[in-house]
Protein backbone atom coordinates (compact mmCIF):
# COMPACT_ATOMS: atom_id res chain seq x y z
CA UNK A 1 0.00 0.00 0.00
CA UNK A 2 1.23 3.47 -0.90
CA UNK A 3 -0.64 6.41 0.49
CA UNK A 4 -4.29 6.16 -0.49
CA UNK A 5 -3.70 3.59 -3.27
CA UNK A 6 -3.66 -0.18 -2.79
CA UNK A 7 -1.31 -0.64 -5.74
CA UNK A 8 -0.66 -4.35 -5.13
CA UNK A 9 -4.35 -5.29 -5.02
CA UNK A 10 -5.11 -5.31 -8.74
CA UNK A 11 -5.70 -9.08 -8.78
CA UNK A 12 -7.88 -8.79 -5.69
CA UNK A 13 -10.00 -6.14 -7.39
CA UNK A 14 -10.44 -8.24 -10.53
CA UNK A 15 -11.69 -11.20 -8.51
CA UNK A 16 -13.90 -9.02 -6.31
CA UNK A 17 -15.60 -7.13 -9.13
CA UNK A 18 -16.10 -10.06 -11.48
CA UNK A 19 -16.91 -12.54 -8.72
CA UNK A 20 -19.52 -10.35 -7.04
CA UNK A 21 -21.05 -9.56 -10.42
CA UNK A 22 -21.25 -13.30 -11.19
CA UNK A 23 -23.09 -13.89 -7.91
CA UNK A 24 -25.54 -11.13 -8.82
CA UNK A 25 -26.16 -12.99 -12.08
CA UNK A 26 -26.98 -16.15 -10.15
CA UNK A 27 -29.26 -14.21 -7.80
CA UNK A 28 -31.20 -12.57 -10.63
CA UNK A 29 -31.52 -15.89 -12.51
CA UNK A 30 -32.81 -17.55 -9.35
CA UNK A 31 -35.33 -14.73 -8.93
CA UNK A 32 -36.39 -14.85 -12.57
CA UNK A 33 -37.12 -18.57 -12.30
CA UNK A 34 -38.79 -18.66 -8.89
CA UNK A 35 -40.14 -15.27 -7.81
CA UNK A 36 -43.39 -15.29 -9.89
CA UNK A 37 -44.52 -18.65 -8.47
CA UNK A 38 -43.41 -17.83 -4.92
CA UNK A 39 -44.15 -14.12 -4.61
CA UNK A 40 -45.64 -12.90 -7.87
CA UNK A 41 -49.15 -11.69 -8.56
CA UNK A 42 -50.48 -15.22 -8.01
CA UNK A 43 -47.67 -16.52 -5.81
CA UNK A 44 -47.74 -18.32 -2.48
CA UNK A 45 -47.06 -15.01 -0.71
CA UNK A 46 -48.08 -12.35 -3.26
CA UNK A 47 -45.80 -9.31 -3.15
CA UNK A 48 -48.63 -6.98 -4.33
CA UNK A 49 -50.50 -7.84 -1.13
CA UNK A 50 -47.49 -6.79 0.96
CA UNK A 51 -47.14 -3.55 -1.01
CA UNK A 52 -50.83 -2.80 -0.63
CA UNK A 53 -50.57 -3.39 3.13
CA UNK A 54 -47.53 -1.08 3.36
CA UNK A 55 -49.21 1.68 1.35
CA UNK A 56 -52.31 1.63 3.56
CA UNK A 57 -50.66 3.82 6.21
CA UNK A 58 -47.60 6.00 6.66
CA UNK A 59 -46.29 3.96 9.59
CA UNK A 60 -46.48 0.73 7.57
CA UNK A 61 -44.78 2.38 4.59
CA UNK A 62 -41.80 3.23 6.81
CA UNK A 63 -41.47 -0.44 7.72
CA UNK A 64 -40.92 -1.39 4.07
CA UNK A 65 -37.27 -1.34 3.01
CA UNK A 66 -36.26 0.64 -0.09
CA UNK A 67 -37.70 -0.82 -3.29
CA UNK A 68 -38.43 0.45 -6.78
CA UNK A 69 -41.87 -1.09 -6.42
CA UNK A 70 -42.81 1.42 -3.73
CA UNK A 71 -43.67 3.91 -6.48
CA UNK A 72 -43.77 1.60 -9.47
CA UNK A 73 -46.73 -0.79 -9.39
CA UNK A 74 -45.57 -4.38 -9.13
CA UNK A 75 -46.35 -6.80 -11.94
CA UNK A 76 -44.74 -10.09 -12.86
CA UNK A 77 -43.69 -8.59 -16.18
CA UNK A 78 -41.90 -5.68 -14.53
CA UNK A 79 -40.20 -8.10 -12.16
CA UNK A 80 -38.93 -10.09 -15.13
CA UNK A 81 -37.69 -6.91 -16.86
CA UNK A 82 -35.77 -5.99 -13.70
CA UNK A 83 -34.20 -9.46 -13.54
CA UNK A 84 -33.18 -9.53 -17.20
CA UNK A 85 -31.70 -6.03 -16.88
CA UNK A 86 -29.76 -7.12 -13.79
CA UNK A 87 -28.43 -10.18 -15.58
CA UNK A 88 -27.26 -8.03 -18.51
CA UNK A 89 -25.48 -5.48 -16.29
CA UNK A 90 -23.86 -8.25 -14.22
CA UNK A 91 -22.70 -10.07 -17.36
CA UNK A 92 -21.04 -6.88 -18.61
CA UNK A 93 -19.18 -6.53 -15.30
CA UNK A 94 -18.08 -10.17 -15.40
CA UNK A 95 -16.67 -9.50 -18.86
CA UNK A 96 -14.89 -6.42 -17.50
CA UNK A 97 -16.41 -3.96 -19.96
CA UNK A 98 -17.52 -1.16 -17.58
CA UNK A 99 -14.16 -1.39 -15.80
CA UNK A 100 -12.45 -0.15 -18.97
CA UNK A 101 -14.02 3.28 -18.51
CA UNK A 102 -13.60 5.87 -15.76
CA UNK A 103 -14.31 4.68 -12.20
CA UNK A 104 -17.81 6.15 -12.08
CA UNK A 105 -18.95 3.72 -14.82
CA UNK A 106 -18.47 0.45 -12.83
CA UNK A 107 -19.67 2.38 -9.77
CA UNK A 108 -23.02 3.13 -11.40
CA UNK A 109 -23.30 -0.45 -12.67
CA UNK A 110 -22.78 -1.97 -9.23
CA UNK A 111 -25.08 0.55 -7.57
CA UNK A 112 -27.75 -0.37 -10.15
CA UNK A 113 -27.35 -4.05 -9.21
CA UNK A 114 -27.48 -3.15 -5.53
CA UNK A 115 -30.63 -1.07 -5.83
CA UNK A 116 -32.30 -3.51 -8.24
CA UNK A 117 -31.72 -6.55 -6.07
CA UNK A 118 -32.63 -4.66 -2.90
CA UNK A 119 -35.95 -3.86 -4.57
CA UNK A 120 -36.54 -7.62 -4.79
CA UNK A 121 -35.27 -8.58 -1.34
CA UNK A 122 -37.39 -5.86 0.28
CA UNK A 123 -40.60 -7.52 -0.92
CA UNK A 124 -39.32 -11.10 -0.79
CA UNK A 125 -40.65 -11.79 2.70
CA UNK A 126 -39.70 -15.17 4.18
CA UNK A 127 -38.43 -16.51 0.83
CA UNK A 128 -35.72 -13.82 0.87
CA UNK A 129 -35.06 -13.81 4.60
CA UNK A 130 -31.59 -15.37 4.35
CA UNK A 131 -28.31 -13.86 5.54
CA UNK A 132 -26.64 -14.21 2.16
CA UNK A 133 -29.18 -11.84 0.61
CA UNK A 134 -27.94 -8.91 2.71
CA UNK A 135 -24.37 -10.18 2.27
CA UNK A 136 -24.67 -9.92 -1.51
CA UNK A 137 -26.21 -6.46 -1.22
CA UNK A 138 -23.42 -5.17 1.00
CA UNK A 139 -20.75 -6.76 -1.19
CA UNK A 140 -22.30 -5.13 -4.27
CA UNK A 141 -22.30 -1.73 -2.59
CA UNK A 142 -18.61 -2.00 -1.65
CA UNK A 143 -17.66 -3.32 -5.11
CA UNK A 144 -19.01 -0.07 -6.55
CA UNK A 145 -16.03 1.79 -5.10
CA UNK A 146 -13.19 -0.47 -6.23
CA UNK A 147 -12.51 1.75 -9.26
CA UNK A 148 -11.58 0.95 -12.83
CA UNK A 149 -8.73 -0.85 -14.54
CA UNK A 150 -6.59 2.20 -15.32
CA UNK A 151 -5.81 3.04 -11.68
CA UNK A 152 -5.14 1.23 -8.39
CA UNK A 153 -8.03 0.49 -6.06
CA UNK A 154 -8.25 2.74 -3.03
CA UNK A 155 -7.04 1.57 0.36
CA UNK A 156 -10.42 2.51 1.84
CA UNK A 157 -12.35 0.15 -0.47
CA UNK A 158 -10.00 -2.77 0.22
CA UNK A 159 -10.05 -2.27 3.98
CA UNK A 160 -13.87 -2.13 3.95
CA UNK A 161 -13.85 -5.53 2.21
CA UNK A 162 -11.65 -6.88 5.00
CA UNK A 163 -14.09 -5.47 7.54
CA UNK A 164 -16.95 -7.25 5.77
CA UNK A 165 -15.10 -10.60 5.79
CA UNK A 166 -14.21 -10.08 9.44
CA UNK A 167 -17.84 -9.47 10.44
CA UNK A 168 -18.93 -12.44 8.35
CA UNK A 169 -16.42 -14.94 9.75
CA UNK A 170 -15.84 -13.68 13.30
CA UNK A 171 -19.57 -13.09 13.74
CA UNK A 172 -20.31 -16.67 12.70
CA UNK A 173 -17.63 -17.96 15.05
CA UNK A 174 -18.98 -16.02 18.03
CA UNK A 175 -22.53 -17.17 17.29
CA UNK A 176 -21.30 -20.77 17.53
CA UNK A 177 -19.35 -20.25 20.76
CA UNK A 178 -22.34 -18.54 22.35
CA UNK A 179 -24.82 -20.99 20.83
CA UNK A 180 -25.33 -24.71 21.22
CA UNK A 181 -23.14 -26.80 23.50
CA UNK A 182 -22.28 -29.02 20.54
CA UNK A 183 -19.89 -26.35 19.22
CA UNK A 184 -18.09 -26.18 22.56
CA UNK A 185 -17.81 -29.93 23.12
CA UNK A 186 -16.73 -30.40 19.46
CA UNK A 187 -19.61 -32.72 18.47
CA UNK A 188 -21.50 -30.34 16.14
CA UNK A 189 -20.28 -31.88 12.89
CA UNK A 190 -21.18 -35.36 14.07
CA UNK A 191 -24.74 -34.31 13.15
CA UNK A 192 -24.46 -31.31 10.84
CA UNK A 193 -23.53 -33.06 7.57
CA UNK A 194 -26.67 -35.18 7.89
CA UNK A 195 -29.09 -32.56 9.21
CA UNK A 196 -28.01 -29.46 7.23
CA UNK A 197 -30.74 -27.82 5.10
CA UNK A 198 -29.68 -29.29 1.76
CA UNK A 199 -26.93 -31.93 1.66
CA UNK A 200 -24.60 -32.15 -1.33
CA UNK A 201 -23.05 -35.06 -3.24
CA UNK A 202 -20.29 -35.58 -0.66
CA UNK A 203 -22.30 -34.88 2.50
CA UNK A 204 -22.84 -38.56 3.24
CA UNK A 205 -19.14 -39.33 2.95
CA UNK A 206 -18.37 -36.41 5.25
CA UNK A 207 -20.96 -37.66 7.73
CA UNK A 208 -19.35 -41.11 7.79
CA UNK A 209 -15.92 -39.76 8.76
CA UNK A 210 -14.65 -41.02 12.14
CA UNK A 211 -15.50 -39.03 15.25
CA UNK A 212 -11.97 -37.68 15.77
CA UNK A 213 -12.07 -36.11 12.30
CA UNK A 214 -15.38 -34.42 13.11
CA UNK A 215 -13.77 -32.94 16.20
CA UNK A 216 -10.86 -31.70 14.10
CA UNK A 217 -13.39 -30.15 11.71
CA UNK A 218 -14.93 -28.17 14.56
CA UNK A 219 -11.53 -27.08 15.86
CA UNK A 220 -10.53 -26.01 12.37
CA UNK A 221 -13.77 -24.07 12.01
CA UNK A 222 -13.18 -22.24 15.32
CA UNK A 223 -9.61 -21.38 14.29
CA UNK A 224 -10.69 -20.17 10.83
CA UNK A 225 -13.52 -18.01 12.18
CA UNK A 226 -12.23 -16.74 15.52
CA UNK A 227 -8.47 -16.35 14.95
CA UNK A 228 -7.67 -16.07 11.25
CA UNK A 229 -9.90 -13.07 10.36
CA UNK A 230 -7.83 -10.76 12.59
CA UNK A 231 -4.81 -11.31 10.36
CA UNK A 232 -6.59 -9.97 7.30
CA UNK A 233 -5.68 -6.51 8.60
CA UNK A 234 -1.94 -7.31 8.72
CA UNK A 235 -1.13 -5.40 5.47
CA UNK A 236 -1.97 -2.17 7.32
CA UNK A 237 1.29 -2.74 9.21
CA UNK A 238 3.04 -2.08 5.89
CA UNK A 239 2.86 1.63 6.66
CA UNK A 240 5.27 1.08 9.56
CA UNK A 241 6.90 -2.26 8.74
CA UNK A 242 8.44 -2.15 5.24
CA UNK A 243 8.74 -5.31 3.21
CA UNK A 244 6.40 -8.06 2.03
CA UNK A 245 5.83 -9.78 5.40
CA UNK A 246 2.60 -7.94 6.40
CA UNK A 247 1.10 -8.55 2.96
CA UNK A 248 2.09 -12.22 3.05
CA UNK A 249 0.41 -12.64 6.46
CA UNK A 250 -2.79 -11.14 5.04
CA UNK A 251 -2.64 -13.43 2.00
CA UNK A 252 -2.10 -16.52 4.19
CA UNK A 253 -5.12 -15.56 6.31
CA UNK A 254 -7.21 -15.14 3.15
CA UNK A 255 -6.02 -18.53 1.89
CA UNK A 256 -7.04 -20.28 5.11
CA UNK A 257 -10.51 -18.75 4.93
CA UNK A 258 -10.86 -19.80 1.30
CA UNK A 259 -9.72 -23.36 2.11
CA UNK A 260 -12.34 -23.78 4.84
CA UNK A 261 -15.04 -22.36 2.58
CA UNK A 262 -14.13 -24.79 -0.20
CA UNK A 263 -14.66 -27.64 2.27
CA UNK A 264 -18.13 -26.24 2.99
CA UNK A 265 -18.80 -25.99 -0.74
CA UNK A 266 -17.82 -29.63 -1.17
CA UNK A 267 -20.02 -30.89 1.67
CA UNK A 268 -23.16 -28.76 1.41
CA UNK A 269 -25.48 -26.50 -0.58
CA UNK A 270 -25.54 -23.08 1.07
CA UNK A 271 -26.60 -21.04 -1.97
CA UNK A 272 -23.95 -18.37 -2.61
CA UNK A 273 -22.91 -17.90 1.05
CA UNK A 274 -19.64 -19.82 0.72
CA UNK A 275 -18.86 -18.53 -2.76
CA UNK A 276 -19.42 -14.92 -1.64
CA UNK A 277 -17.05 -15.50 1.28
CA UNK A 278 -14.43 -16.95 -1.07
CA UNK A 279 -14.70 -14.00 -3.46
CA UNK A 280 -14.54 -11.45 -0.64
CA UNK A 281 -11.56 -13.23 0.95
CA UNK A 282 -9.56 -12.49 -2.20
CA UNK A 283 -9.41 -8.92 -0.92
CA UNK A 284 -6.57 -10.20 1.26
CA UNK A 285 -4.29 -10.90 -1.72
CA UNK A 286 -1.98 -7.91 -2.08
CA UNK A 287 1.55 -9.25 -2.22
CA UNK A 288 3.98 -6.63 -3.66
CA UNK A 289 4.85 -7.33 -7.27
CA UNK A 290 1.88 -9.66 -7.81
CA UNK A 291 -1.24 -8.27 -9.42
CA UNK A 292 -0.18 -4.62 -9.28
CA UNK A 293 -2.75 -2.22 -10.75
CA UNK A 294 -2.06 1.12 -12.34
CA UNK A 295 1.08 3.23 -11.98
CA UNK A 296 3.00 3.52 -8.74
CA UNK A 297 1.69 6.60 -6.92
CA UNK A 298 3.77 9.74 -7.21
CA UNK A 299 1.41 12.30 -5.71
CA UNK A 300 -0.20 12.88 -2.35
CA UNK A 301 -3.40 11.27 -3.59
CA UNK A 302 -1.56 8.03 -4.26
CA UNK A 303 -2.25 8.09 -8.00
CA UNK A 304 -6.04 8.39 -7.55
CA UNK A 305 -8.03 11.20 -9.18
CA UNK A 306 -8.97 13.75 -6.50
CA UNK A 307 -12.71 13.32 -7.06
CA UNK A 308 -12.43 9.53 -6.72
CA UNK A 309 -10.32 9.88 -3.59
CA UNK A 310 -13.04 12.11 -2.14
CA UNK A 311 -15.75 9.57 -3.03
CA UNK A 312 -13.97 6.61 -1.43
CA UNK A 313 -13.08 8.60 1.67
CA UNK A 314 -16.72 9.64 2.02
CA UNK A 315 -17.80 5.99 1.84
CA UNK A 316 -15.19 5.09 4.45
CA UNK A 317 -16.49 7.86 6.73
CA UNK A 318 -20.04 6.58 6.27
CA UNK A 319 -18.94 3.08 7.23
CA UNK A 320 -17.05 4.39 10.23
CA UNK A 321 -20.36 5.71 11.54
CA UNK A 322 -22.65 2.79 10.68
CA UNK A 323 -20.14 0.17 11.87
CA UNK A 324 -20.65 1.11 15.50
CA UNK A 325 -23.76 -1.09 15.78
CA UNK A 326 -22.35 -4.30 14.25
CA UNK A 327 -19.09 -3.87 16.20
CA UNK A 328 -21.03 -3.58 19.44
CA UNK A 329 -23.15 -6.58 18.42
CA UNK A 330 -20.02 -8.75 18.01
CA UNK A 331 -19.22 -8.22 21.68
CA UNK A 332 -22.81 -8.42 22.94
CA UNK A 333 -23.88 -11.35 25.10
CA UNK A 334 -27.14 -11.59 23.14
CA UNK A 335 -25.53 -11.38 19.73
CA UNK A 336 -27.89 -10.84 16.81
CA UNK A 337 -27.47 -13.11 13.79
CA UNK A 338 -28.04 -11.90 10.22
CA UNK A 339 -29.34 -8.52 11.36
CA UNK A 340 -29.37 -5.17 9.60
CA UNK A 341 -29.12 -1.93 11.58
CA UNK A 342 -30.22 0.46 8.82
CA UNK A 343 -32.68 0.56 5.95
CA UNK A 344 -29.97 0.23 3.30
CA UNK A 345 -28.53 -3.02 4.69
CA UNK A 346 -24.97 -1.72 5.07
CA UNK A 347 -22.57 -2.88 7.83
CA UNK A 348 -24.76 -5.83 8.78
CA UNK A 349 -24.30 -8.51 11.42
CA UNK A 350 -23.80 -12.04 10.10
CA UNK A 351 -23.68 -15.56 11.45
CA UNK A 352 -25.09 -19.03 10.87
CA UNK A 353 -25.79 -22.33 12.64
CA UNK A 354 -25.44 -21.21 16.23
CA UNK A 355 -27.10 -24.52 17.05
CA UNK A 356 -27.14 -27.79 15.11
CA UNK A 357 -30.20 -30.02 14.90
CA UNK A 358 -29.57 -33.66 15.80
CA UNK A 359 -32.39 -35.22 13.79
CA UNK A 360 -33.45 -34.67 10.20
CA UNK A 361 -37.24 -34.44 10.01
CA UNK A 362 -38.70 -34.07 6.52
CA UNK A 363 -42.25 -33.15 5.62
CA UNK A 364 -43.23 -35.27 2.62
CA UNK A 365 -46.23 -34.19 0.54
CA UNK A 366 -48.16 -37.02 -1.10
CA UNK A 367 -51.07 -37.03 -3.53
CA UNK A 368 -53.46 -39.54 -5.00
CA UNK A 369 -55.99 -39.76 -7.85
CA UNK A 370 -58.13 -42.28 -5.96
CA UNK A 371 -61.50 -41.31 -4.54
CA UNK A 372 -61.16 -43.09 -1.20
CA UNK A 373 -58.22 -41.66 0.79
CA UNK A 374 -58.24 -44.57 3.26
CA UNK A 375 -57.64 -47.16 0.52
CA UNK A 376 -55.66 -44.92 -1.84
CA UNK A 377 -52.26 -45.43 -3.42
CA UNK A 378 -50.23 -42.36 -2.50
CA UNK A 379 -47.50 -40.82 -4.68
CA UNK A 380 -44.80 -38.55 -3.31
CA UNK A 381 -44.12 -35.04 -4.67
CA UNK A 382 -40.35 -34.91 -5.22
CA UNK A 383 -38.52 -31.63 -4.71
CA UNK A 384 -35.44 -30.61 -6.68
CA UNK A 385 -32.94 -30.51 -3.86
CA UNK A 386 -34.27 -31.62 -0.52
CA UNK A 387 -34.15 -35.33 0.40
CA UNK A 388 -36.98 -37.46 -0.95
CA UNK A 389 -36.42 -40.75 -2.83
CA UNK A 390 -34.13 -42.96 -0.79
CA UNK A 391 -31.85 -43.95 -3.67
CA UNK A 392 -31.36 -40.43 -5.03
CA UNK A 393 -27.92 -39.01 -4.33
CA UNK A 394 -28.03 -35.34 -3.23
CA UNK A 395 -27.07 -33.04 -6.08
CA UNK A 396 -24.94 -29.91 -6.14
CA UNK A 397 -27.06 -26.79 -6.67
CA UNK A 398 -25.10 -24.02 -4.93
CA UNK A 399 -24.54 -21.21 -5.69
CA UNK A 400 -28.04 -21.44 -7.17
CA UNK A 401 -30.66 -21.01 -4.46
CA UNK A 402 -33.66 -23.37 -4.28
CA UNK A 403 -35.83 -21.20 -2.05
CA UNK A 404 -38.83 -23.50 -1.64
CA UNK A 405 -36.60 -26.44 -0.70
CA UNK A 406 -34.87 -24.34 1.97
CA UNK A 407 -38.17 -23.19 3.47
CA UNK A 408 -39.33 -26.83 3.59
CA UNK A 409 -36.31 -27.57 5.82
CA UNK A 410 -37.33 -24.81 8.23
CA UNK A 411 -40.92 -26.06 8.59
CA UNK A 412 -40.23 -28.86 11.12
CA UNK A 413 -38.31 -26.37 13.28
CA UNK A 414 -41.43 -24.24 13.78
CA UNK A 415 -44.40 -24.79 16.01
CA UNK A 416 -47.06 -24.57 13.30
CA UNK A 417 -47.44 -24.79 9.55
CA UNK A 418 -46.87 -21.44 7.87
CA UNK A 419 -49.43 -19.80 5.64
CA UNK A 420 -47.42 -20.18 2.45
CA UNK A 421 -47.29 -23.97 3.01
CA UNK A 422 -51.05 -24.19 3.25
CA UNK A 423 -51.34 -22.25 0.01
CA UNK A 424 -48.81 -24.66 -1.54
CA UNK A 425 -51.10 -27.60 -0.76
CA UNK A 426 -54.03 -25.79 -2.37
CA UNK A 427 -51.94 -25.09 -5.50
CA UNK A 428 -50.95 -28.75 -5.74
CA UNK A 429 -54.62 -29.77 -5.54
CA UNK A 430 -55.24 -27.39 -8.45
CA UNK A 431 -52.23 -28.78 -10.40
CA UNK A 432 -51.00 -25.18 -10.74
CA UNK A 433 -48.34 -25.26 -13.46
CA UNK A 434 -46.04 -22.46 -12.12
CA UNK A 435 -46.02 -24.08 -8.68
CA UNK A 436 -45.28 -27.53 -10.10
CA UNK A 437 -42.27 -26.09 -11.96
CA UNK A 438 -40.68 -25.43 -8.56
CA UNK A 439 -40.63 -29.19 -7.98
CA UNK A 440 -38.54 -31.90 -9.60
CA UNK A 441 -41.51 -33.27 -11.58
CA UNK A 442 -45.30 -33.48 -11.58
CA UNK A 443 -46.16 -37.07 -10.55
CA UNK A 444 -49.64 -36.76 -12.11
CA UNK A 445 -48.68 -35.26 -15.49
CA UNK A 446 -50.92 -32.22 -15.19
CA UNK A 447 -53.94 -34.02 -13.72
CA UNK A 448 -55.43 -32.71 -10.50
CA UNK A 449 -54.98 -35.04 -7.53
CA UNK A 450 -58.14 -35.96 -5.65
CA UNK A 451 -56.40 -35.75 -2.27
CA UNK A 452 -53.10 -34.51 -0.80
CA UNK A 453 -51.63 -35.18 2.63
CA UNK A 454 -48.39 -34.48 4.53
CA UNK A 455 -46.39 -37.15 6.37
CA UNK A 456 -43.34 -36.51 8.53
CA UNK A 457 -40.31 -38.82 8.36
CA UNK A 458 -36.97 -39.03 10.09
CA UNK A 459 -34.15 -39.32 7.53
CA UNK A 460 -30.68 -40.74 8.16
CA UNK A 461 -27.74 -41.52 5.91
CA UNK A 462 -27.15 -45.21 5.35
CA UNK A 463 -24.06 -46.86 6.74
CA UNK A 464 -21.62 -48.46 4.27
CA UNK A 465 -23.12 -51.89 5.00
CA UNK A 466 -26.68 -50.65 4.47
CA UNK A 467 -25.66 -48.97 1.21
CA UNK A 468 -24.02 -52.14 -0.12
CA UNK A 469 -27.12 -54.17 0.76
CA UNK A 470 -29.82 -51.84 -0.57
CA UNK A 471 -28.14 -49.21 -2.78
CA UNK A 472 -29.95 -46.53 -0.80
CA UNK A 473 -28.44 -43.21 0.24
CA UNK A 474 -31.06 -42.63 2.94
CA UNK A 475 -33.14 -44.68 5.33
CA UNK A 476 -36.26 -43.21 6.84
CA UNK A 477 -38.92 -44.08 9.39
CA UNK A 478 -42.39 -42.63 9.44
CA UNK A 479 -43.27 -40.37 12.36
CA UNK A 480 -46.67 -38.70 12.00
CA UNK A 481 -49.51 -38.04 9.60
CA UNK A 482 -49.04 -34.30 9.85
CA UNK A 483 -51.86 -33.12 7.58
CA UNK A 484 -54.81 -35.46 7.03
CA UNK A 485 -56.00 -35.94 3.43
CA UNK A 486 -57.32 -32.71 1.94
CA UNK A 487 -59.40 -32.28 -1.21
CA UNK A 488 -60.26 -29.24 -3.23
Amino acid sequence: MDGFAAVDFGLAREVLQRGIAALFMVAFVSTLNQFPALLGEHGLLPAPRLLSWAHSSTSRARMLRPTLFRRLRFTDRRLRVLCVSGIAVAAALVAGIPQLGPPWVPMLCFLALWLGYMSIVSIGQTFYGFGWEMLLLEAGFLAAFLGSADQPPSVAAIVLCWWLVFRLEFGAGMIKIRGGREWRDLTALTFHHQTQPMPGPFSRRAHLLPGWMHRLEVLGNHFAQLVVPWFLFAPILGFWLPGPVPAIIGAVAASLIIATQLWLVATGNFAWLNWATIVLAFSGYGIPGIGAAGPRPDTVTGGLPPFWLAVTCAVAALYLVVSWWPARNLMARRQLMNASFNRWQLANAYGAFGTVTRERIEYVIEGTLDDDPDAATWTEYVFKGKPGPLRRRPAQFAPYHLRLDWLMWFLPLGRSLEGWFQVLLVRLLAADAPTLKLLHADPFDGRRPRWVRVVSYRYRFTTPAQFRESGRIWIRDRRHLLVRPLSA
